[in-house]
């Protein structure tokens, strides 16, 4: 290999230049045939083969040293009811932005409503820590966003995301469907 004007030069074992517009064969010390692709970056004709290792353990050291924090184990509670959210015993529920607590869950579920066909349930434990007594989710009073008393963490409601605190963890959520009449609440 020689350097000549800014430009890497591959030669073969007979010292005729590589064409650089397709893959070639050429010979190591060892004689060893290594398939080469060639590949121009700016003024420089790079040799893709002679980086490749060196990318390959770059993208493992980058990925590989950050550990995704995973959220603490909640008990797991089998949750399948519904109700009519436009019923007078939850009238929180009629408005758009409304919010009820109901039974149900680990240590209840909080209901709120997205729009006029849209809901969202949320398990009331909070996902810092759900084992830690007294740390249930209570709704502000701005009615859009909720908090836990014990890690003083805060979350949107309409999403569950928190956005203060020491949690990076988002509210545990069940599943729901709503037909018009009736709001399904599930896991």
């Amino acid at each position: 290999m020689r350097i000549i004007d800014r430009r890497i030069i591959i030669t073969s074992r007979v010292d005729s230049p590589v064409d650089f517009n397709r893959p070639y064969t050429i010979y190591i010390k060892t004689n060893v045939k290594i398939k080469v692709i060639c590949i121009m970056t700016g003024f420089f004709k790079i040799n893709f083969v002679r980086f490749l290792p060196t990318a390959f353990l770059l993208t493992l050291i980058i990925t590989g040293c950050s550990k995704e924090e995973q959220p603490p184990d909640m008990p797991y509670v089998y949750v399948n009811f519904s109700l009519n959210p436009n019923s007078t015993e939850y009238i929180n529920l009629n408005t758009v932005n409304g919010w009820e607590t109901v039974t149900g869950g680990y240590q209840g579920i909080l209901l709120f409503r997205i729009s006029l066909n849209e809901f969202a349930a949320y398990e009331r434990a909070c996902p810092y820590d759900p084992l830690t007594p007294g740390a249930q989710i209570r709704v502000e009073e701005s009615g859009i966003t909720c908090y836990c008393p014990v890690c003083k963490s805060r979350y949107i409601m309409t999403d569950g995301t928190p956005f203060e605190g020491p949690s990076h963890f988002p509210l545990k959520q069940y599943m729901t469907t709503y037909d018009g009449f009736l709001l399904y609440v599930y896991n």
